[in-house]
């Protein structure tokens, strides 16, 4: 991933950049949402957001319609990251496909996600992705 990503100028990779970046894609993203979708605290959270803002990838402000929460969105810098991300998700997937049986993907992914410790963090990797045959 960060060889990849390297090649097309993102040289400060970060393993937290791809989940967050993925999400805040979407649009913005409140700082519980950002916890809940990495499975962190909102205050662990926070931390990996200021870096992206630090960065200069994502800018962070109060939600107009409650001004309790903080949202955080992508800087055009940050989309052009996040694009680059998911481009290089989608060549290692294929990748992975090519050179691996898809019954065999199918059956690491079920290990995989019973090999979780906890319901929560199987419930979070549920969401990330559904398994492969599935939509």
């Amino acid at each position: 991933m960060a060889t990849r990503l390297a090649a097309r100028g993102y040289e400060d990779y970060r393993r937290s950049d791809a989940a967050l970046l993925r999400l805040l894609r979407r649009g913005p993203t409140s700082l519980t949402r950002a916890g809940e979708v990495l499975g962190v605290s909102r205050q662990a959270a926070r931390k990996a957001l200021d870096t992206l803002i630090a960065r200069g990838l994502a800018t962070d402000a109060r939600d107009p319609s409650d001004q309790r929460q903080v949202l955080v969105q992508l800087t055009a810098a940050g989309a052009s990251y996040a694009e680059a991300i998911a481009s290089v998700i989608a060549e290692l997937n294929g990748a992975l496909a090519d050179a691996v049986n898809p019954e065999a993907l199918v059956a690491a992914d079920a290990v995989l996600r019973a090999s979780l410790s906890d319901e929560q963090a199987r419930r979070r990797a549920d969401r990330l992705v559904a398994p492969p045959g599935t939509a």
